[in-house]
């Protein structure tokens, strides 16, 4: 196997674990007290400078070329970061489970693939049409099977499910930006103009009820620098040179894989517990994911 192709299956994995972890450290934020409005801007606002600084010391080109473009970013990072973030933070908060927000979070390939199919008019096999109902399936087992089900638990999952819509919809403007800008250079903007749309909150609901004592300490910035670093900057720019290398559909793949690590993860930080059919769920749930990416078989006439 080429060195390029072990390098980006290598950035692949490291992303899904990275993303994975990320539902632990803002579950225990969450869990601390610390509201989204908080820890979520700051951590959009950390990321975009650690990448301007990343992309600063090794001479990217950061200059937005046009009208066109700019608008592009504006709408790329209202869709990604704001209303993402939001979105799968709140959904976490209510569903209160990394598992489950994971896995939801982790259909976004399904969409996706409707999306091309209605929109793009792309074609698509039996097996990926299979693979829909599979994982939606493997949902309810989990979903179904939850045992602390609080008042907010199915506003959470719908919640959830807006945050998988707004990824999807980032697609279109990354792809239409990445033959002219680098990906660290989109990634960037996306964060520093995604902070620029959290100040709103950061500067009420935020910092509220703000106790230096507590948002400074160690057990808050440990977790929120975390999610800056490695969640965001790191993340994001590792899973977009795995898609520069392996493509869109065999990099999706992996997404499948997030919410085994995060079921791994929550369980061995004692975050939550899982019923067996919770597993099975999980396991039918990512199943379907990987047979919505299978590519159909072409019949050569």
């Amino acid at each position: 196997m080429e060195t390029l192709k072990i390098r980006a299956y290598f950035a692949a994995m490291l992303t899904v674990c990275l993303w994975a972890m990320s539902y632990i450290w803002a579950d225990r934020l969450l869990n601390m007290g610390i509201p989204v409005e908080f820890f979520v801007p700051v951590r959009t606002l950390l990321a975009g400078v650690l990448l301007w600084i990343l992309n600063k010391l090794t001479g990217q080109s950061m200059r937005i070329r046009n009208r066109k473009d700019l608008l592009k970013f504006v709408l790329l990072s209202l869709c990604m970061p704001f209303i993402y973030f939001v979105a799968e933070t709140y959904g976490l908060q209510f569903t209160e489970s990394p598992t489950i927000t994971s896995l939801i979070i982790a259909t976004n390939p399904i969409f996706a693939m409707l999306a091309g199919m209605f929109i793009f008019k792309e074609k698509f096999g039996p097996l990926n049409i299979l693979g829909v109902f599979i994982t939606l399936a493997g949902l309810w087992l989990v979903t179904y099977s939850h045992s602390q089900t609080g008042s907010m638990f199915w506003v959470g999952v719908g919640i959830l499910f807006v945050a998988v819509i707004s990824e999807v919809s980032q697609i279109a403007f990354t792809k239409s930006l990445s033959s002219t800008y680098s990906p660290s250079v989109i990634v960037m903007y996306q964060f520093l103009m995604g902070a620029v749309y959290f100040a709103p909150l950061l500067l009420t609901k935020g910092i509220r009820s703000f106790d230096a004592g507590v948002y400074l300490s160690w057990d808050v910035i440990y977790p929120t620098l975390s999610l800056a670093l490695f969640c965001s900057a790191t993340a994001f720019t590792s899973w977009a040179y795995a898609i520069k290398v392996l493509g869109v559909a065999k990099t999706s793949v992996f997404l499948a894989v997030v919410p085994l690590v995060t079921a791994v993860l929550a369980i061995l930080f004692g975050n939550e517990t899982a019923l067996p059919l919770q597993w099975l769920g999980l396991a039918v749930g990512m199943v379907g994911i990987y047979l919505t990416q299978k590519e159909p078989i072409r019949k050569d006439l």
